[in-house]
């Protein structure tokens, strides 16, 4: 089967769509598959040789901007798709989505990932964007979901949440699984790795939050909720890795110090590699007080280590991890991020050992790349079929 992933950008520091991309397209091509990128990058981007798949960048050349438009994009799309079986659109809200809605018109198959862009937190968090969104939903993005095969959804929270975000332009929903691959074996370079980007960490026990620095992420009820059980817990330490995309890492360190905790708290910026999963390997605990998060390839990553993961229950996987024993659920607020992390890290040895194992097991059973990638080709498979007969 000839795939073509279509995809805003192929930029790591983007997060989940790419990673997602990355992971599940290694598997399917293990499988025997060929896998082709279609990007809005601009064809000089730096990050481009690196990419470990055959990447068509159709954006402009020299364009830096995240919003990203593409003259030449739907006219490759025309000329190139009969050269492939069927498309695979990442996210939405950004040229390659309707792009590929005007491009392909219906000469191969296509799938939608919403990658939870169409979570009705984004309603709450900006209404005037969100009043933009419907009226651009009716003229456009809203037809892309109409037409595709298949609008996919990572768990039945995002399914259940994306019915409450957009009226009109109904679309046909799947639930396919979804996760990541394993994680490197432990490995004592990949601790030193981490360990020499944080030298002042020295040997002390940290929690660990690793993902983009966002508002929505909650990363400001982390940095109180820290500072509310700092003094009970001396011996602790708080590691927030990941990119500063919108600047506010500056604000974050300022109210660190007003709590009196800037020493206690590292920021050794986006980790990847060893670093990354050193960083992984060596924390007591995963914490994501997100206020708005899809599946989160993090938790994923945190699970396959075998660390036991604190999230708010606004992280839509988050029943399956309750479920699982593998971690503790909060409201995402700073008293419920307060309570979880009181709670586990008052657990004795015996009980925080028994919930790593749960946490491994959980990643084994319900996250791993291989079920995910083979849910997928699965789902492109009755496509093709159904084209067919």
């Amino acid at each position: 089967m000839k795939v073509l992933r279509i995809i805003g950008s192929v930029d790591q520091r983007f997060g989940g769509p790419i990673e997602s991309l990355l992971r599940t397209a290694e598997e399917m091509r293990n499988q025997g598959h060929q896998i082709a990128v279609a990007s809005l990058d601009p064809p000089d981007a730096q990050y481009l040789p690196s990419f470990p798949f055959e990447v068509h960048a159709l954006g402009q050349r020299g364009m830096r901007s995240r919003v990203r438009y593409s003259t030449t994009f739907v006219p490759w799309l025309r000329r190139h798709a009969s050269q492939y079986d069927v498309a695979i659109v990442e996210g939405l809200w950004n040229y390659s989505s309707v792009g590929t809605w005007l491009g392909l018109a219906k000469k191969i198959p296509y799938v939608v990932f919403a990658h939870g862009m169409l979570d009705p937190w984004f309603r709450k968090a900006s209404p005037t964007k969100h009043f933009v969104k419907q009226i651009y939903w009716h003229l456009a993005e809203g037809r892309v979901l109409r037409d595709a095969d298949y609008v996919l959804f990572t768990c039945e929270e995002e399914r259940r949440l994306a019915r409450q975000s957009f009226h009109g332009h109904r679309y046909r929903e799947r639930v396919v699984a979804f996760g990541t691959a394993d994680a490197p074996r432990l490995d004592e370079k990949r601790d030193i790795a981490f360990r020499q980007l944080v030298p002042e960490l020295k040997d002390r026990e940290y929690l660990l939050f690793l993902g983009r620095i966002h508002p929505k992420k909650g990363c400001d009820i982390l940095i109180r909720a820290f500072g509310a059980i700092a003094s009970e817990f001396k011996e602790l330490d708080l590691v927030i890795a990941g990119p500063d995309q919108v600047n506010w890492r500056q604000a974050l360190e300022l109210e660190a110090r007003r709590l009196g905790i800037s020493n206690r708290i590292h920021w050794p910026g986006m980790l990847t590699g060893d670093a990354k999963w050193g960083a992984f390997r060596g924390a007591t605990a995963f914490v994501l007080p997100s206020h708005q998060e899809n599946f989160g390839i993090a938790v994923a990553e945190a699970l396959a280590c075998g660390l036991p993961v604190l999230i708010s229950n606004k992280v839509n996987i988050w029943r399956e991890i309750k479920a699982s024993g593998c971690g503790l659920v909060a409201e995402d607020t700073e008293a419920g991020t307060v309570s979880c992390l009181r709670q586990f890290l008052r657990l004795d040895t015996a009980n925080k050992a028994r919930m790593r194992e749960l946490a491994r097991n959980c990643f084994l059973k319900q996250f791993e790349v291989k079920r995910a990638a083979e849910d997928l080709t699965s789902v492109l498979t009755e496509i093709l079929s159904d084209e067919t007969s």
